[in-house]
């Protein structure tokens, strides 16, 4: 098991990243939330990680918190919550938050989830509610505005394939982004909001 990676930024793009660790390049997936904190490349970076092995593949995921790795490793043990979309869901939330949702029973919100229906979020609720206090979720650390200092068209474009990378067709995907983009100050809040107003819709 990798549980730690630490190397050298090569590459960030929304559907993952790769590290240089060792001379080794490591492709990882990653959650939008790390995605927006993380460094340029050629920048040191650190995640914490999780590795689901697979008869044809291995795939590494990775998280800037701990906490939000643990959570991980909840979700992906309920019925019908795969890696993918436990990776969707702290997308769509960041940690602290989706884990509120659980503990409260919040169905609506985490039918928000691309991929998660009613009855999925009803059982996510039924078997996660009452185990997650244990892990002391409390406020995130860094800020909501992590990534903030992205130049407007380029967050426009890493928003755009998040949500493509979602399962949303392009003129969907842009519609969603201008419907929301002058409240939100980061790649991570413009597709959360995205995705929100498309359900309230």
């Amino acid at each position: 098991m990798i549980a730690r990676l630490e190397g050298t930024l090569i590459s960030r793009e929304v559907n993952g990243v790769v590290i240089d660790a060792g001379g080794v390049g490591y492709e990882v997936e990653v959650p939008l939330s790390t995605l927006a904190a993380l460094p340029e490349p050629g920048e040191t970076v650190v995640l914490t990680t999780h590795l689901v092995v697979r008869e044809d593949a291995h795939q590494l995921f990775g998280f800037m918190h701990k906490r939000d790795r643990d959570l991980f490793r909840r979700l992906i043990r309920v019925n019908g919550i795969g890696a993918k979309l436990a990776l969707a869901m702290l997308s769509t939330y960041a940690g602290d938050e989706l884990a509120g949702l659980i503990s409260g029973g919040d169905v609506t919100g985490l039918a928000k989830v691309p991929g998660i229906g009613k009855r999925t979020a009803e059982r996510v609720v039924l078997e996660l509610g009452e185990r997650l206090a244990e892990m002391g979720f409390a406020a995130a650390p860094g800020g909501a505005d992590a990534g903030a200092d992205i130049p407007g068209a380029a967050m426009d474009g890493e928003a755009l394939a998040a949500l493509e990378s979602l399962g949303y067709p392009r003129a969907s995907a842009e519609k969603m982004v201008a419907a929301v983009r002058d409240q939100a100050d980061s790649v991570e809040s413009l597709v959360r909001l995205a995705l929100r107003a498309t359900v309230r819709r």
